[in-house]
């Protein structure tokens, strides 16, 4: 059982892989894959070069392309590079949207200084400055909501006109919430001034 072999028992498998080796491989035979070109073998050599190992590299390149992503968001916010804005900023619709409230004064725009007067007011322990001051809000919300319906109206009225078949969803609200910024803090900023029809 645990005897070495004899050599004639060693003899005729030598021979059996002396002759496999020395049978020429026919040229035409399929090798079972297509060969790679040599674009496709140099670009996922490329990539298995570039592709970090360990979690700590890839959550380094990650971080870095999300840095890169939002620089370059923030400067399309600045400038109005259309390629780079945030989905919610894409698409002609939205871009008209923004120029139609840019270009139009409102009165929601003018709330946060006109919020803190008003507060100011009501902190004085003047009974008549205090009563004014609730006048004041009262008028203030009363002439934001009338000419919020009225930029809605003309809004939506605009976008039917120019993109009857672009989705429209949302482009609404997105105005209306435009105006209640100031149009100095607007993002992407203003690309129309005052009175200049988009």
């Amino acid at each position: 059982m645990f005897r070495s072999r004899s050599k004639e028992e060693k003899v005729p498998t030598d021979k059996v892989t002396a002759d496999l080796s020395k049978q020429p491989r026919d040229p035409e035979a399929p090798k079972g894959r297509p060969t790679p070109k040599r674009s496709e073998a140099q670009s996922q050599r490329r990539r298995a070069a570039t592709v970090p190992t360990d979690r700590k590299e890839a959550a380094k390149r990650a971080r870095e392309a999300r840095r890169t992503d939002l620089a370059r968001q923030r400067e399309a916010l600045a400038s109005g590079d259309e390629r780079y804005l945030p989905a919610r900023d894409k698409g002609p619709v939205r871009r008209f949207v923004r120029d139609f409230v840019d270009s139009r004064f409102s009165i929601a725009e003018f709330f946060l200084p006109m919020a803190v007067v008003i507060l100011v007011l009501s902190m004085i322990r003047v009974p008549a400055l205090q009563n004014i001051s609730l006048l004041l809000w009262l008028g203030v919300i009363v002439m934001i909501v009338i000419d919020s319906i009225g930029i809605w109206l003309r809004l939506k009225k605009q976008l039917a006109e120019r993109f009857p078949n672009e989705p429209k969803r949302g482009a609404v609200a997105y105005g209306l919430m435009r105006t209640l910024q100031m149009r100095r803090l607007r993002l992407p900023k203003p690309q129309v001034k005052r009175g200049e029809r988009p």
